[in-house]
């Protein structure tokens, strides 16, 4: 028997509820490179732009083959995102059933819901070489993943007030069926 994995403990019962691509992503182990597709949008200002660079996501618009590399552990995963031209990495840890996510110098806090046929994201902290950032600042993020026979579906945007969409890519990647939930 399998031990849970970080999204099984932080979602509990709800978690039988996305779909089986979903599922499927969320408990594999150890180390998986995972193919699709995947659409970038460019930041949308200068300064966009500039944080964007600073935390590594993509800085043009896109569209091509995706590569993804997950190492799952069972206290964390990293995750490393080959956009067409750019790489991305993030790690990924549980505390108290919610996701903390590493992302350059900036580290975000999320909530899981299992929404209709979907997982969604709640951006509920963020904190910037180690400073808590005001709820009232934190950035707008629409995370979200669905999943459709053996393909997980992601759409992500993050927006910061004043600034405008810092990140904004959407895609698949092909899941095995062949994986255990």
């Amino acid at each position: 028997m399998r031990a849970a994995s970080m999204y099984e403990l932080a979602m509990g019962d709800s978690f039988n509820r996305l779909p089986l691509a979903v599922r499927r992503f969320h408990t594999l182990v150890g180390w998986h490179e995972l193919h699709g597709w995947v659409y970038t949008d460019a930041p949308s200002t200068r300064a966009a732009r500039v944080v964007a660079l600073c935390l590594g996501t993509p800085r043009r618009a896109t569209n091509g083959p995706f590569r993804f590399e997950l190492h799952a552990a069972p206290e964390a995963e990293t995750w490393i995102r080959h956009f067409p031209g750019q790489k991305m990495t993030s790690r990924i840890r549980l505390d108290a059933r919610q996701l903390v996510e590493h992302l350059g110098p900036v580290r975000l806090t999320f909530d899981l819901c299992a929404a209709v046929s979907q997982l969604k994201l709640q951006l509920v902290g963020l904190h910037l070489f180690g400073v808590r950032c005001p709820l009232w600042l934190l950035p707008k993020v629409e995370a979200e993943e669905t999943g459709q026979s053996d393909r997980l579906h992601f759409r992500i945007q993050v927006s910061l007030p004043r600034i405008g969409t810092v990140a904004s890519y959407r895609g698949h990647l092909t899941i095995s069926e062949k994986e255990p939930v």
